[in-house]
């Protein structure tokens, strides 16, 4: 197995990143999730955008694109699989043991790993904690992923795959890893970036290929929908059977199983949309 480490192609026995990587003793780095079909990347150039929207939001230098290019290309080639988890992780780089940056400039990975298609249904789970939609991380997909860890294990132990949080105002957010829709009335709508929750790719992609309504919704909306989604790069459009005890039988549902159906279509006529 191949990994992209300082510049270039090292083994992942060998390739080794410092104790002192500011990534490591303080989470101040960024990433990316690529699904890669057959060696290629799918929506790598949204990825990017987002990757250096995040990079601005810490305050990182702007990774170099053409850089980050080659490296998923190279690490693509190097290890081929017919679906893979393609990683893109920068961070600070070197740093003092406290929040302040180093000046030996950033680190950047990009590491790939084997996964499966995702079953056409799920099941998922609330928790207690809240989004804070008025943080300094708000939108930015960062390495910061421990809240993650935490609540994505609750919903494991519930024998769900999936943990969906409400903001601060107590407003339907997101999950850990993914971003959520519900059916009502027919009508696909989603939270608004505003809520807090990540502006995924998968998520706008859905958006505009189904029109989709942002709307501001409380979460017990969970509690009345006629169907409910996920949508995140490797579950693509991911239909709900139960949410905490309520079971919605028959998912995925008519309009969930459309915009499955669009979702598929369309991402395989356009690999870079």
């Amino acid at each position: 197995m191949k990994i992209w480490l300082d510049g270039g192609l090292q083994d992942v026995e060998s390739a080794r990143v410092s104790v002192f990587d500011h990534g490591l003793t303080v989470g101040d780095g960024i990433f990316e999730t690529v699904k890669a079909t057959e060696g290629r990347p799918f929506a790598l150039t949204r990825h990017l955008e987002r990757l250096t929207r995040s990079a601005r939001g810490l305050g990182l230098p702007d990774p170099d694109r053409d850089e980050v290019r080659r490296a998923c290309e190279a690490v693509l080639a190097a290890n081929p699989m017919p679906l893979g988890r393609l990683r893109i992780t920068y961070t600070g780089g070197h740093g003092p043991l406290g929040s302040d940056r180093g000046d030996r400039g950033p680190t950047l990975v990009v590491a790939l790993g084997e996964t499966g298609r995702r079953a056409d249904s799920t099941a998922v789970i609330t928790v207690p904690w809240t989004r804070n939609e008025r943080g300094a991380l708000t939108g930015l997909k960062t390495t910061s992923y421990a809240e993650n860890v935490v609540a994505l294990a609750r919903a494991h132990q519930h024998d769900a795959s999936e943990a969906l949080f409400a903001n601060t105002v107590g407003q339907l957010c997101e999950g850990t890893g993914s971003n959520v829709f519900v059916v009502l009335d027919g009508e696909i709508h989603t939270p608004p970036v505003a809520s807090g929750c990540l502006a995924g790719i998968t998520r706008a992609l859905t958006v505009e290929w189904t029109g989709a309504r942002e709307t501001d919704l409380p979460l017990d909306v969970l509690e009345r929908a006629d169907e409910i989604f996920l949508t995140s790069t490797l579950r693509d459009v991911q239909a709900v059977h139960r949410v905490d005890g309520r079971e919605l039988p028959g998912a995925p549902g008519p309009v969930t199983a459309k915009a499955m159906r669009v979702f598929d279509e369309r991402s395989g006529d356009d690999l870079d949309p």
